[in-house]
Parts: structure tokens; sequence; C-alpha cells
């Protein structure tokens, strides 16, 4: 115990902790940051940003909830469904450069998918420097094809990181998890996005067809019913607070 008691390290983890511990029970805060993240979709607060030079739609506080999970598990391969303005695959192509240099594998990459990659988005993720790290499919990633073509990619590979943030409705994002969720190693994660559509009022998303009852968080909890083989790491979103996946950072531990 003694030594325990003199190392730092060790000491400033404990308290770091017992901190977060404490956020689960503070309802006044919780309330608070409920009330905060409504107002941001209402002001489209997660545009905002940026990861080197690309739009990268999410809170801060989520990616750098990602980049601490990349660096833990060093993936050699990621995959994410959603690609949009392609700034979330500029970031991981990033974190895995960061993480070649640091000792982790030197051919780790980045797989992205979307049912429709624009012409100007794919002409600045091609030109970017972390496009060496990255390639794209485009199709349904609910189409065989798709679902193949992806499994052929992470066949062989040592940690795999799964990333499902397209489409936001019930049923898609089930039948995502079911096609993809699988390929995610033991220890690593598949991260689902945007299951805070089901903690915001409705109406927030009029132009959208997910809403409270139909939406990533509704289709995590149907699939958990069935695949023990994975768990909600509470710690994450205990942590964050603010956060678009509460219930989305899915640990496989089987």
């Amino acid at each position: 115990m003694s030594d325990f008691l003199n190392d730092p390290v060790r000491e400033f983890e404990k308290e770091k902790m017992e901190r977060i511990a404490a956020y689960k029970v503070d309802k006044e805060w919780q309330a608070q940051t409920n009330a905060w993240i409504c107002r941001s979709f209402e002001q489209k607060y997660m545009y905002n940003f940026s990861w080197m030079g690309r739009p990268i739609i999410q809170f801060p506080q989520d990616i750098l909830a990602m980049q601490e999970i990349i660096f833990s598990i060093r993936p050699d391969l990621i995959i994410e469904t959603g690609i949009a303005h392609g700034g979330s695959l500029i970031f991981y192509a990033s974190m895995l450069e960061l993480n070649a240099a640091c000792g982790g594998p030197e051919n780790a990459e980045v797989l992205g998918v979307d049912i429709d990659v624009r012409q100007h988005n794919r002409k600045e993720i091609e030109s970017h420097p972390m496009f060496k790290r990255i390639s794209m499919i485009e199709g349904s990633s609910l189409s065989e094809e798709v679902i193949a073509d992806v499994t052929a990619k992470a066949k062989g590979r040592k940690k795999v990181m799964v990333c499902l943030d397209s489409n936001h409705t019930h049923d898609h994002v089930l039948a995502e998890l079911e096609a993809y969720a699988s390929l995610a190693s033991l220890g690593s994660y598949c991260v689902v996005f945007d299951t805070i559509v089901e903690d915001v009022p409705k109406g927030i998303f009029p132009d959208r067809p997910w809403g409270p009852g139909n939406n990533p968080k509704t289709a995590v909890m149907e699939y958990l019913k069935l695949h023990p083989e994975f768990e909600i790491d509470k710690d994450i979103q205990q942590k964050l607070l603010i956060s678009v996946a509460p219930d989305g950072y899915l640990r496989r531990i089987a």
C-alpha cells in the first residue's frame, strides 16, 4: 500500500477514477449537460470543427475519447461507415500515423464506406497527406458486395476497430451492427455514433427520418440482447459527459 501511495502516476489515476465515479451521481450536472447538448444541436455546434483541414462533424469530447481508444488499442485497421466531408477519416489516419511513430503497427489503415462519396469531398480526401493510410468504398454499407469487400479487408488484421456513423435509423444501424460489429477484435471497440438521438426531444431533427424511438441507441440495445460478446463502456461516457455516443462505446469482451 505504501508503494502505491508513493507512486504519483498511480495516485493520479486513482484520483481521476474517483472523480469520474462522482460524476455519475451528480444529477444536477447531468441535467445541465443534457440541456447544453440539446441547445448545441439546435445551434449546429458540432459543425464548427475541422481536423487537419477537413470538417469533422463531432463533439471535441468524442474526438479526444477516440484518440485515447486508438492509442490504447493500437489498431491496424479502422473501419468507418459514413464519410461525409472526410474529417473523421483524416483524424483516424493521423492517429494511426502517430501510433506508428510511437511503436504501433506501421501498416495500419483506415477504410471508409459511404453510399455517396461526393466528388468535391473525394478530391480533398485523396489530395490530403494522410490519404496514404486511407481507402474508400462507395456503395451501400448493407449491400452484400460491400460487406464482403470490408470483411476481406479485415481478414488477417490483428486489431480491428469499427465505427458506425452513416444512416442513423434503427433498422439501418442494427443491420450495420450485424454486418460489421463482429469484425472488431477482442478488447477493441465498435463505436456507434449519434446514440444521443434517443436522449434529446422529438423534433430536433425535423428533416431526418430518425428520432426518439428510432435511432442508433435503440439499435444498440436490441443488438446487445443477442450479443453478450459486447458491453457498453460506461466509463467513457461518464468521463465525457458531453458526447454524441452515450451507450455507443461498445467494447468486445468475448
